[in-house]
């Protein structure tokens, strides 16, 4: 019970503090309300006094602006692209960037929404009557989006497509591009130039800078026999470009052709490390060969060629060793005379029928040739050398029991189409030797083709 009875002597004697304590504040805050009320009416009474005096006022001058508003356009820009004399020296000035017209594409007055503001963006004075500012009519509106439009037309300018085979090789790389003929003159008619090789280089120098350099293979032909190649480097494409074309044209060949079709012959090869074995096509098979060489070919004027490359690919080594076996070639009366031996040709289709191709004036004998000399017209022609032929591999289920079993079955059907197109060819249909004596035996018609015949006969 004591403890009861401090306890709520103490809360009693809190409650009389704080009683206290706020009814001073309340005092307090009505005093000052009352001090300041005094202080603003003294105050008014000398403002209002010294308004009806004749006072001095002086202006103070404040510019609240940026450092873009300060400085001009074209000092703003200076300060972003210029370069030091001396990086211009060492040319760092040509990669900088130029100064844009912000204000290129915006007019007062035409935007989203266009509005006519007289002096601005039309006359003040229309005849008699003076302009207000005021929206577009929608008539107004059409009239400017169809000039937007016809100016858009006439600017952008679109870049010609080229046919996909115009291209070059491959993707954007201009290996392979046409460039048109060495020049405009009427004695270059007819003339094509490819682009073979070109190598883009830069290098870091002391006193320039970076440097940029560019290397070009170029050759160009008239389909016909004449072409020539050379190799240009330069600081800039498009002069690079041109000077190469120019001087192509002025270090020309004259290849000589087979049936104005392909080679003369086979031959081998070799620049460098690039070995090429060219072989003798007839008309119609094709170029059968590496890219570069067939971009040569369709130079001179070849379209039938089989070339297979050894060794390194390196295009000017590929194209030198190309048009070096083209200039050793040596037509079949140069082999008659060198060698004093008929030149005789034996080919499958004719069932190896010999026909003579050249004859020299004088024939040696047999006494005359030695044992060891070489009279394969190939192997002559190729200087003994044989191109590398990977073995055919034979597929795994030829070693299988099974497949004997196979051959015995398809034994009886052996060279059967073959037998059909000879006889058709040279009978006009399927019979044997029995067909005149039994000319009821005879196959039966039952092709489409067979039986409508038979009906219009």
């Amino acid at each position: 019970m004591v403890v009861s009875r401090k306890i709520f002597s103490k809360n009693i004697f809190y409650k009389t503090i704080i009683h206290d304590y706020t009814f001073c504040l309340y005092n307090l805050k009505k005093i000052f309300l009352f001090l300041y009320i005094v202080l603003f009416v003294l105050d008014l009474k000398t403002i209002s006094g010294n308004l009806l005096l004749l006072q001095n006022v002086s202006l103070k001058s404040t510019r609240n602006a940026s450092f873009l508003n300060k400085r001009s356009a074209s000092e703003l820009w200076k300060s972003v692209i210029s370069v030091s004399n001396a990086g211009k020296r060492r040319g760092r000035g040509r990669t900088a960037s130029k100064a844009k017209d912000l204000n290129k594409t915006q007019k007062i007055g035409f935007g989203k929404i266009p509005i006519i503001f007289p002096g601005f963006n039309s006359n003040i004075i229309l005849g008699d009557t003076t302009l207000q500012q005021r929206p577009f009519t929608e008539q107004e509106k059409l009239n400017y989006i169809q000039e937007q439009e016809t100016k858009n037309l006439i600017s952008t300018t679109k870049r010609n497509k080229l046919h996909p085979l115009l291209r070059g090789w491959s993707g954007g790389q201009p290996g392979g591009r046409r460039l048109g003929p060495p020049s405009s003159d009427e004695s270059f008619k007819g003339f094509e130039t490819w682009i073979l090789y070109c190598n883009h280089t830069s290098i870091m120098t002391s006193n320039m800078g970076r440097t940029k350099r560019c290397r070009l293979l170029v050759i160009t032909g008239n389909r016909k026999g004449l072409a020539g190649f050379v190799m240009l480097s330069g600081s800039e494409f498009k002069s690079t470009v041109n000077a190469a074309k120019v001087k192509a044209g002025q270090r020309l060949i004259y290849v000589e052709r087979h049936n104005d079709h392909t080679v003369l012959h086979d031959f081998f090869s070799q620049f460098g490390n690039t070995k090429i074995f060219v072989e003798q096509r007839p008309k119609g098979h094709g170029l059968q060969c590496h890219r570069v060489i067939r971009t040569c070919c369709e130079a001179v004027g070849i379209t039938d060629l089989f070339a297979k490359i050894e060794g390194s690919n390196n295009v000017s080594s590929i194209v030198k060793a190309f048009f070096i076996g083209l200039l050793q070639q040596k037509t079949y009366d140069q082999i008659v005379k060198e060698k004093g031996l008929h030149l005789v040709e034996m080919r499958k289709e004719n069932n190896y029928f010999p026909t003579v191709l050249a004859s020299p004036t004088v024939v040696r004998d047999s006494s005359e040739i030695s044992p060891t000399e070489t009279l394969d017209f190939k192997n002559y022609v190729m200087n003994g050398r044989i191109p590398l032929r990977k073995k055919v591999r034979l597929p795994f289920y030829t070693k299988l029991p099974s497949w004997l079993i196979h051959l015995r079955k398809q034994e009886r059907h052996r060279d059967q189409d073959k037998v059909i197109i000879r006889l058709r060819a040279e009978y006009g249909d399927i019979c044997s030797f029995l067909t005149e004596k039994y000319p009821e035996a005879r196959p039966s018609k039952w092709r489409k083709h067979d039986k409508k015949k038979e009906e219009t006969t």
